[in-house]
This record gives structure tokens, C-alpha cells and sequence, in this order.
């Protein structure tokens, strides 16, 4: 019996306007997939293909008559039996060049394989609901607004929060960064910032002097991607460790990967399993960060629960050290309802809650 592919498109609705230093964000799209057995539809294992507008490899794909034509392909194969044989067959069916379609396919049939009651990965955090602990993420806007955020997650019990910076005032967010510090000591609060590529090249060391007096985790992403050159300085220079992101988009190469880390040298890189190729591109990366004594840490990249707790288990395969960035659940108003949950620094997978995807239609 061959595999069955269906898939819906769902739009998300941000609660508030996202900002970023690209722009706002008010809505992101999402395609569902809904994997089984022909003949055994009432067994089934969902994914979701998750892009972000002008950051993702793959965005601008056509991703309807992408799936009808991967539809038809996964007609002709079987279940693999194995998370190992999974990874070889999307491998197999789905191009390098569409990381989103491969981290969605991938997590269906991981999810079908487990009996289709959404565990991913057969581990800890899925089956005696252990914790995973997130930073806090605080978006852009005005500084009344940012600091209502930072507040507020402080309050709920964050151990390490994130700001994003880049698209208000440098001045207004060393103000904000000030403001923290003189609440919190890095022994209490660990800090991080993520610049998403927003820093000019030849001001970037300036700005990252200033910002040493912070005592920050790290900086995410200083300078846009794809310089290498004048990455690897900045990471030689700063006082401040440098985490890579967007950095990594669109490298598939196993080779490439090694020298661009081999090249760079950064302290840490942050791994984003849908922008990235899904979890064997993600396991990759690990392996050669690894080798290399590079630092690394996973993050969601807006995707539904359907997404995020396909990752978070991922993320539980591993003897993570320090904050993952997993806290992205709750900024949509018509996400998918599921048993995870937020415990003050930890995200759970908390059982007594269910899902439900019925809006779906699946």
C-alpha cells in the first residue's frame, strides 16, 4: 500500500504587529500535511511546511503544485520503518532547495510511524512531559512597548530573554538594555540580542563595544549574511559572542557547512529546522558545530504547534545546555490548540491538554 498525501494551507494571525528589523509582520502562511497508509486513513501523521516571508530559502514557491506533485511521488513508496529510512526517503523525494516541504514531510512521517498520536521522537519531553527552558523573546517596536514586554516576561519567571534589536534607535535600545542591567545582574538574568542581520558593516564593531557593557549571552546575527570575510572579523573582534542565523540559510552542502563554520569561527550558531532542511540537516549542522567546538542552541521560526512540537521533541534527543529559543506558540490568536504549555521558563508537553485541528478540515 502506498502513502496518501493531503494538505491544507492555514494562515496565522500574529496577536500583535511582529516587528523585525525587515519590517512587521501581521500574518504568516502554513501548509498542513496530513500523511497515512492507503486503505488506513484513520491513522495518520501531520507536519506543516513553514516559510517566512524574505528570510526563507523557499518562500516565493509555489508550494500548491509543489505538494501535488509530491502527492503523487509518495504514492509509489511505502512507510519506512525507521526515523533513519524516513530521512533517506524525503531525501530521496524532496530537493535540498526545499528545506520547508523536508522539515514538514519529515515530521509526518515520523508522527505516522509513532502511531500518528503526534510523538515525533520517543523521548522525555513527549513521554514524562520533562521541561524544556526557553528564553523569553521580546519583539520590536516602541520602548513603552519593549519594556511592557521585558516586564512582563520577568515576571512570569524567564531566566534569559532576548530582545530583538535593529529597527528602532540604537541609543533607545541601550537605553532598554541599561534598564535591565540595573535590575538584573547577568548572574540572575542571561541576556541575549538578536540583530537580524540589521547592523551597517563598517559601524558593526562600534556598536558592538557599546554593547559589552551589558554582559550579554551573545549577539544574533550582527550583519547580514553571505560576508564572510567581514563575519569572521567581527567574530575574531567582538567582545561579545556571536551567534550565526540567517547565516546558514541556504547551505546544504555537507562540506559547505564545515568551512563556513571552519571560516567564520563563531561562538554559537542557532538552528532553525524548518529554514534549515528539517531534522536531518539539523542533526548535521549539530554534529559539525560539535566538532568544531562551536556552541549551538535551537529555535522555532514562527511555525504552528503542529511545527513547534515537532521540534521541541527534537530538541529533547539532545543533552541541551542553556535556553532554547521554543517560547513562539503563543503569538498567534488562531494557532493550533495543543497540550503545550509554558511553566515559567519551560515549555511542556503537558497531557491533560488535547488537540485540536478541526478548523482544519482535515
Amino acid at each position: 500500500m502506498g502513502l496518501v498525501l493531503e494538505y491544507k494551507k492555514h494562515v496565522l494571525n500574529f496577536k500583535f504587529a511582529a516587528g523585525t528589523s525587515r519590517g512587521v509582520l501581521q500574518t504568516k502562511e502554513a501548509w498542513i500535511l496530513k500523511v497515512y497508509t492507503k486503505g488506513n486513513s484513520n491513522t495518520y501523521g501531520l507536519g506543516e511546511v513553514s516559510t517566512i516571508e524574505r528570510l526563507s530559502f523557499d518562500y516565493s514557491v509555489d508550494f500548491a503544485t509543489e505538494l501535488e506533485e509530491l502527492k503523487g511521488e509518495l504514492s509509489r513508496h511505502e512507510l519506512p520503518n525507521s526515523t533513519e529510512d524516513i530521512y533517506k526517503l524525503v531525501n530521496q523525494l524532496v530537493s535540498a532547495y526545499r528545506p520547508a516541504v523536508r522539515f514538514g514531510l519529515e515530521t509526518a512521517l515520523l508522527d505516522l510511524l509513532h502511531g500518528g498520536e503526534f510523538k515525533i521522537f520517543d523521548n522525555s519531553f513527549f513521554n514524562t512531559q520533562k521541561g524544556i527552558p526557553i528564553n523569553g523573546l521580546i519583539w520590536m517596536g516602541d520602548k513603552s512597548f519593549m519594556k511592557e514586554q521585558i516586564d512582563e516576561k520577568i515576571k512570569q519567571g524567564y531566566k534569559c530573554i532576548k530582545l530583538k534589536i535593529g529597527a528602532i534607535d540604537f541609543e533607545t535600545e541601550c537605553e532598554l538594555l541599561s534598564y535591565v542591567r540595573s535590575e538584573y545582574s547577568a548572574d540572575q538574568l542571561t541576556l541575549r540580542v538578536d540583530a537580524n542581520g540589521a547592523f551597517i558593516t563598517q559601524e558593526v564593531l562600534k556598536k558592538l563595544e557599546r554593547l559589552t557593557s551589558f554582559d550579554l549571552h551573545s549577539i544574533e546575527q550582527p550583519i547580514m549574511p553571505k560576508q564572510p570575510e567581514a563575519m569572521s572579523l567581527v567574530c575574531e573582534k567582538s567582545q561579545v559572542p556571536i551567534a550565526l542565523d540567517e547565516e546558514l540559510i541556504g547551505v546544504f552542502d555537507k562540506r559547505e557547512k564545515i568551512n563556513l563554520l571552519k571560516d567564520i569561527k563563531p561562538q554559537y550558531i542557532i538552528l532553525k529546522p524548518s529554514l534549515v532542511g528539517g531534522f536531518a540537516a539539523t542533526a548535521e549542522w549539530i554534529a559539525i558545530a560539535e566538532s568544531q567546538n562551536i556552541g549551538w542552541w535551537i529555535t522555532s521560526a514562527l511555525e504552528s504547534n503542529i511545527g513547534l512540537n515537532a521540534i521541541c521533541q527534537f530538541t529533547a534527543e539532545y543533552n541541551y545546555v542553556g535556553h532554547q529559543g521554543l517560547g513562539t506558540g503563543q503569538l498567534f490568536d488562531n494557532n493550533i490548540h495543543s497540550p503545550l504549555a509554558i511553566q515559567e521558563d519551560q515549555i511542556v508537553y503537558n497531557k491533560t491538554l488535547s488537540w485540536d485541528y478541526g478548523d482544519l478540515g482535515f
